[in-house]
């Protein structure tokens, strides 16, 4: 069944953060989206020129409307627009036993301006009693009291502590666990993206995380998942704006798969002998080269976001077929149970990838990996591909 996700946000005119932002979310991720506006506001990549509050009951009637009709299998909340609202919303949400609730909890745009007041930041204590999860950036965190653990004790909720305003070239984000099941802390850290293209993440990330609980993934898996989407849409920005622009969620294709158990075929590798032929013949057929990681190997992007990759390599004498998997160490377990030998166990490869290697019955070569961004976003990518 198609996952139904309820967003309670802002709108944003500029489309970068917000409702909008939240619903190319959900469709790039394979879900309904369903919506619950809180406020509209006048924006764009330079800021924040005007808030219009919606009425309570006119939010209150937009989640009824979906809520009774559709049905919602996770919701997340951003934007709430006043104090009144947030108290009514942690009500609204008691009727809603068992759904998933990603909280995050939205006080200042990306451009400065200021989205919550004191009484709305007081409300969100409610909020948080009937969240699994809040989402706070660091000036966030600090305004809800500072203390993480804090707040998982207070509310029996998990804080994903969002590192973005850390200054420095890693950014690192903790989860604090409210379930005996998970470690108490996970921690995440990746390279900076340096960009201005950052309007919208938090928004992205919480409503991926939704996605994912939706899907009745546990809330790490979730998290995990839910940083890579954005990672890619912020390497995907089309740089619109002359300020902090919009990520490009549409372009978010083949880099992420949804499953545990159903590969995806997202890359082929081929033999080469001449490899600035074979490059200029892929080039001519209209693929984008997007790696030349030494004298015997290139890789290009098709449209659609699929990967080919052509080797002088000797290792490489036919075709090899490369399937991503949601879980490599869990896929090629069943695999194994089910007799399928392997030439080679899972293993983290010097490129990036982890990645088991097999054969089928005709000797063809097959390769499973998990690669995330590395598979379209090494750090040799070509700089202007």
């Amino acid at each position: 069944m198609t996952p139904r996700i309820l967003i309670i946000a802002g709108s944003d005119s500029g489309g970068g953060a917000g409702i909008q932002a939240d619903i190319k979310t959900v469709t790039m991720l394979g879900g309904h989206a369903m919506t619950a506006i809180t406020a509209i506001t006048a924006q764009n990549t330079l800021g924040v020129t005007g808030v219009h509050p919606v009425p309570t009951e006119m939010v209150l009637a937009q989640i009824d409307a979906c809520v009774t009709d559709i049905g919602v299998d996770a919701i997340k909340i951003g934007m709430i627009g006043s104090a009144r609202t947030a108290l009514a919303l942690a009500e609204k949400l008691a009727e809603l036993p068992g759904v998933p609730v990603v909280f995050d909890p939205v006080m200042v745009a990306t451009s400065g301006a200021t989205l919550a007041d004191d009484a709305t930041i007081a409300a969100f204590e409610r909020l948080m009693d009937r969240a699994s999860v809040v989402t706070p950036n660091i000036p966030e965190l600090a305004a809800l009291g500072g203390d993480a653990r804090a707040l998982v004790a207070a509310h029996r909720c998990a804080v994903l502590v969002k590192g973005g305003h850390v200054d420095g070239p890693i950014i690192t984000d903790r989860l604090y666990s409210a379930d005996p099941e998970d470690p108490p802390e996970i921690e995440w850290s990746n390279p900076r993206i340096e960009t201005d293209n950052t309007h919208g993440t938090g928004c992205t990330l919480s409503t991926a995380i939704a996605c994912g609980l939706a899907e009745e993934w546990d809330l790490p898996e979730a998290v995990r998942r839910a940083r890579r989407f954005v990672r890619i849409a912020m390497r995907e920005a089309p740089g619109l704006g002359r300020g902090h622009g919009p990520m490009g969620h549409q372009a978010v294709r083949l880099d992420l798969n949804l499953s545990f158990f159903e590969p995806m075929l997202n890359q082929v590798t081929v033999p080469a002998t001449d490899l600035a032929a074979s490059e200029r013949f892929y080039r001519l057929l209209g693929l984008t080269q997007v790696v030349r990681a030494s004298p015997r190997y290139a890789r290009f992007e098709t449209e659609g976001g699929a990967t080919f990759s052509i080797a002088t390599d000797p290792g490489y004498t036919a075709p090899v077929v490369y399937f991503e998997c949601g879980d490599l160490d869990v896929t090629v377990a069943y695999l194994q149970q089910q007799g399928i030998a392997f030439e080679q166990e899972p293993k983290d490869e010097t490129w990036g990838w982890r990645e088991a290697r097999l054969r089928d019955p005709a000797g063809n070569s097959v390769r499973l990996y998990q690669a995330g961004e590395m598979r379209r976003y090494p750090p040799w990518r070509v700089g202007d591909a």
